[in-house]
């Protein structure tokens, strides 16, 4: 079932930060992820087919944000025993496939994405150098199909605008995918 994330981002909103195993076999702190002009923190999964449509527009947004100063984070939150498409075997798989060039990290108590209200995946948080969130919302208007050229990047834009003012824009549009695979209580 499709979900959106929430429709007003939280500016200013200080992000949480934690430590969490990576697919590359080392462990990360959210943070330390982060540019100098600020951090993506992406929450995906391996199965979801809003995130396997975007996944090629990620990995591009993030090398070119690199340049910018910019930082990328993936953390995969999903319930792996419920839904072992996205075990962390599968999800080193996943990175590999996809050229990640940032960490993907497991959140495997979920208690990262239960600090972030993630809603969604994907679901995009941009932060400032100050860790303050300034952007949540959609990676572009094509959400599943092919962008059409010319398309405008919405998360990318943000981003150096975050990056250059430390602010992000005021009208923003909510992402949408599949629900994050919460663990029964």
């Amino acid at each position: 079932m499709a979900l959106e994330s929430p429709p007003v981002c939280d500016f200013g909103w200080k992000g949480v930060d934690a430590t969490l195993p990576a697919t590359d076999g080392k462990a990360y702190s959210i943070r330390d992820c982060a540019g100098p002009n600020g951090l993506i923190v992406a929450f995906i999964c391996n199965h979801c087919p809003y995130v396997k449509a975007v996944i090629g527009r990620m990995v591009r947004d993030a090398k070119d944000l690199a340049e910018k100063g910019v930082g990328y984070v993936a953390i995969c939150s999903n319930d792996a025993d419920a839904y072992p498409q996205d075990s962390f075997a599968n999800m080193k798989r996943f990175a590999e496939q996809n050229g990640f060039p940032f960490p993907y990290l497991q959140d495997e108590d979920q208690s990262v994405a239960r600090a972030y209200d993630a809603a969604c995946t994907p679901d995009f948080f941009g932060f400032n150098a100050d860790f303050e969130l300034q952007y949540r919302g959609r990676i572009d208007a094509a959400r599943m199909d092919a962008p059409a050229p010319g398309m405008k990047r919405d998360l990318h834009d943000a981003m150096v605008m975050v990056a250059e003012t430390g602010e992000g824009p005021r009208e923003q549009v909510t992402s949408i995918g599949c629900s994050i695979k919460w663990k029964a209580a």
